[in-house]
């Protein structure tokens, strides 16, 4: 029987849809791309293996035609869809708008040949019943100048990695590779990190005070912080440069306070009365965030959901598919008149009318040469389900309720308020004038903030914090119920996080949003930058792999040219550039520019050993790190030598392995001294085992050091020896036999519940923690591994558990809600002292923090250090490659002709 095919990208989405049309209509799925550029050597066509261009696949002298291949996996599935395509009358080819949807849907006809029967191009941005039925009615041609765009991104991306990635293997490492973005991504994250490296730290005092408005004003007590004496203002953290020096000097600009300095301003003030000198207040006003596009999802997902980026589009790829939201790879923040009336119908629902402004609220997309084919990231329909109506859980529930929240708060009123400076100022002791300024804001109508608040990083204040201040007004006396001199240092910059590194490349035009998720796993994937807690950290093969493009390839690597080859891209997706034209510019240059061809052809010498070599501690120090095929190494003089600085001593040169998880910021003169001084694989005796006999020894590793036996050389080859990690407190040359023997005893069973399953106490990588079964639980201290009994563990194990972890020790204060995680921040005491928890990160408190006087500011401000800092690093999870496919699909359609 005749029937309309329509072929989409997904078999989700082919479900979905084919519930809407009925039984008229056959909806296949292409699985995704059905062919492309040959992966190795055994895919590309023998007739062009031959050429100077075979195995880029590119022919780079005619035109750079590009040739495909079907891969083998999608062989039968192409049979699959020439077999439906015999009998249909009409075809719908209904991949998604955009570049590559455009090219898939282009792919698709080229391969089928469908002969005698009307071909349409069908788009849609939403998988609804309506959407669906209004896209088959309206059908387009396939545009060929977006076909055109996609085209010359492949052939540029294959162009680059396949005449740069060769170039790593022979000078820096096999099997590394090299991308048009995903190399400037990774020269991001090193330069942050050089940045950080380069950084010097500035310390620098102040004075906070907690001053009383006296009887009967609301709040009564109200912080403040030294502002000025005699009228200089007092220097804070960011008055100084990266070289921990004050920027700008002049005389008397500012205060630079050290400890005896502030400690002595406070004893000056002890008798000090305070007038208000001024009161400044300002009205207060907010506008409703933007809806959400591709990248504002994945940053807001990450702080919010704690969500990676490709998570983020693996979610919601599967609403979209399930017709829960709209097309999720836009740049556009455009909602079309359905969704402005669904969204202010449920404001005026859920919210009142008073919430609801009188004219609809519009957007304009910020993004240069932004693709405003599909309109901003929403819940699909003309009504929008609430979360509660959808049945959804989980990643997919959070998600959709993320972006229901944005799309309803963009139609909402403003926030207003006001907000209050006030400074208050008196007379020390010895004379000098000084000037305390406090700071708050009070929201008297919430607005759009009654539905949705956007996540801050870095502890920044939300839209929605209030800091109420008492009223006052000028000459108002107040007094100072306690003032406090606080120290504190300068902080690097922070490292990206998924988050912010998509929004730098977003800043700097760098890539297509749709691409950010896929760049950031590739450059995970290949090692290149790891994971510490949420920052992102650079591996020392990034350090060698973007030196030598800085040094050989600068214009392929430079921030510029990358974001400049975007506007080629969309001038040809817009018909006002040539593909071939552009093409030949970037491959063999130019009058004004040197092509990639020419730069790969006449690289000259290239010293690997000085690409891989970077020293430490400055270059009189002898020590150097280098970049080895098993990871990276110290080499440096031996311990006796290093007295001197390097100088030449006995002569010997020792290595030393660096540990995996220690970022390069953090590799500073005095760690490297200590990891050449205890060298990974050199024992220390500690003696023999007094139940085994066996010899104990303690040796530094790659994960740090620990002790293990010695087994016999009879021992049975499967035979592996007990090792034991040493304890936080322990050193290599501290550890002690009966140390030892201690660890070598870990994991130990503490006993059996009702169920008779085993409790068993052990050390892990992030610490002591009780296992039973699969239910683990933290110990407090590591001491407890060895003395913590039976019926201790079940009253650890009858608490509720807290993200995976066991719930500890009543706190010792309360502090309330984190403005980050939003979770509670308690004070507890830990085996390191005190320290603040918001229940997934703890930062121990500081040498001048106290139990009775942290406040959750303060809090705040070391739970932010700490989860910059982050967890240890995760070993990064292999994929096995899928076998590459041998034979080719020639290009023929009247595209090709007419291109050569």
């Amino acid at each position: 029987m005749a029937h309309k095919l329509v072929i989409v990208e997904s078999p989700a989405k082919a479900r979905t849809i084919g519930g809407y049309l009925g039984n008229d209509y056959v909806v296949e799925s292409s699985i995704g791309h059905i062919r492309d550029l040959p992966n190795s050597a055994a895919d590309t066509p023998a007739k062009i293996k031959d050429k100077p261009w075979g195995r880029l696949a590119v022919d780079v002298d005619n035109g750079f035609t590009p040739y495909y291949v079907v891969p083998r996996d999608k062989k039968s599935h192409i049979a699959k869809l020439k077999s439906l395509l015999k009998d249909a009358d009409e075809l719908y080819l209904a991949t998604d708008e955009d570049r590559e949807g455009e090219a898939i849907a282009w792919h698709l006809l080229d391969e089928l040949k469908p002969k005698g029967i009307p071909v349409h191009r069908m788009v849609f941005h939403e998988i609804t019943k309506a959407a669906i039925l209004e896209a088959v009615a309206n059908p387009r041609e396939i545009n060929d100048d977006l076909v055109e765009a996609q085209e010359a991104r492949r052939i540029l991306d294959r162009l680059y990695g396949y005449e740069v990635s060769p170039v790593l293997w022979k000078k820096v490492m096999s099997g590394l590779s090299a991308g048009r973005v995903q190399s400037v991504a990774t020269r991001l994250v090193v330069d942050r990190e050089r940045e950080r490296m380069a950084f010097r730290v500035a310390s620098y005092w102040d004075v906070e005070g907690t001053f009383d408005a006296g009887s009967g004003k609301e709040p009564r007590m109200f912080p403040a912080k030294l502002h000025s004496i005699d009228a200089a203002r007092v220097a804070s953290g960011a008055d100084f440069g990266t070289d921990g020096e004050l920027k700008d000097k002049r005389a008397g600009d500012r205060v630079h306070l050290d400890r005896n300095a502030a400690e002595a301003l406070v004893a000056s003030l002890r008798e000090t009365s305070y007038d208000v000198r001024s009161v400044e207040s300002k009205p207060y006003r907010r506008s409703p965030y933007a809806p959400f596009r591709t990248t504002t999802l994945q940053q807001e997902a990450s702080r919010k959901l704690g969500m990676s980026a490709s998570g983020t589009m693996s979610v919601a790829q599967r609403l979209y598919e399930n017709g829960f939201i709209t097309y999720m790879r836009t740049d556009s923040t455009t909602l079309s008149a359905t969704a402005v009336d669904a969204a202010r119908s449920q404001v005026r629902e859920l919210y009142g009318a008073e919430y609801l402004p009188d004219a609809p609220r519009t957007y304009a997309s910020k993004v240069k040469n932004a693709q405003e084919a599909h309109e901003a990231i929403r819940p699909s329909g003309e009504r929008f389900r609430t979360p509660a109506e959808t049945g959804l859980s989980g990643e997919q529930f959070r998600l959709y309720e993320l972006i229901w929240m944005r799309t309803v708060a963009s139609q909402m009123k403003d926030a207003v308020g006001h907000s209050v400076t006030i400074r208050i100022g008196g007379v020390a002791d010895d004379g000098r004038d000084v000037v305390f300024s406090a700071s708050g804001r009070v929201i008297t109508f919430h607005g759009f903030l009654k539905a949705y608040v956007e996540g801050t990083e870095g502890g920044k204040r939300t839209d929605d914090q209030e800091t109420p201040l008492p009223d006052l007004a000028q000459g108002d006396a107040v007094s100072a119920a306690s003032l406090t001199a606080n120290g504190h240092e300068t902080k690097p910059p922070a490292r990206y996080t998924e988050a912010t590194l998509i929004k730098e490349l977003e800043e700097r035009e760098i890539g297509r949003p749709s691409t950010y998720a896929s760049i950031i796993g590739t450059i995970l994937a290949r090692g290149y930058v790891y994971k510490k807690g949420t920052a992102l950290v650079p591996a020392w093969i990034a350090f060698s792999v973007v030196r030598l493009l800085e040094e050989h390839f600068p214009r392929q690597i430079s921030y510029e040219f990358t974001a400049g080859m975007e506007d080629v891209l969309d001038n040809i997706a817009g018909g006002r550039a040539d593909r071939v034209t552009e093409l030949g510019e970037f491959y063999f240059g130019s009058d004004r520019v040197v092509g990639l061809h020419q730069l790969v052809n006449e690289l000259g010498e290239i010293d690997a050993k000085e690409l891989a070599t970077f020293p430490v501690g400055g270059p009189d120090s002898g020590i150097v790190l280098r970049v080895g095929r098993y990871g990276p190494y110290l080499e440096g003089p031996s311990t006796a030598s290093q007295e001197g600085d390097g100088e030449a001593g006995d002569g010997a040169a020792v290595r030393a392995n660096v540990p995996d998880d220690l970022p390069p910021d953090e590799l500073t003169l005095a760690k490297a001294r200590e990891l050449l001084a205890n060298p990974a694989g050199e024992e220390t005796p500690l003696g023999r085992h007094p139940e085994t006999g066996l010899e104990i020894v303690a040796k530094n590793g790659r994960y740090g050091a620990y002790v293990t036996e010695a087994l016999p050389e009879n021992a049975p080859k499967n035979a592996k020896p007990r090792t034991g990690s040493l304890f936080a407190s322990m050193s290599l040359d501290t550890v002690t036999l009966e140390d030892a023997v201690k660890l070598l005893s870990l994991p130990r069973v503490v006993g059996t519940d009702a169920d008779g399953v085993e409790i068993t106490a052990q050390n892990g990588r992030y610490g002591p923690y009780l296992k039973r079964g699969t239910d683990s639980r933290s110990l407090t201290t590591e001491d407890q591994l060895f003395t913590v009994t039976l019926d201790e563990a079940l009253a650890i194990y009858a608490q509720p558990k807290q993200r995976g972890r066991a719930a500890a020790a009543p706190p010792l204060k309360e502090l309330g809600p984190d403005p980050v995680s939003g979770q509670p921040v308690v004070v507890k005491s830990g085996r390191f002292g005190e320290y603040v928890t918001d229940g997934e990160y703890n930062a121990t408190l500081r040498k001048d923090d106290t139990v009775e006087s942290i406040t959750i500011e303060r809090a705040a401000e070391l739970l932010a250090d700490r989860r910059e800092r982050g967890p240890a690093k995760k070993a990064a999870k292999k994929t096995a490659k899928k076998a590459p496919a041998k034979r080719t699909a020639k290009k023929t359609t009247k595209k090709a002709t007419a291109r050569k």
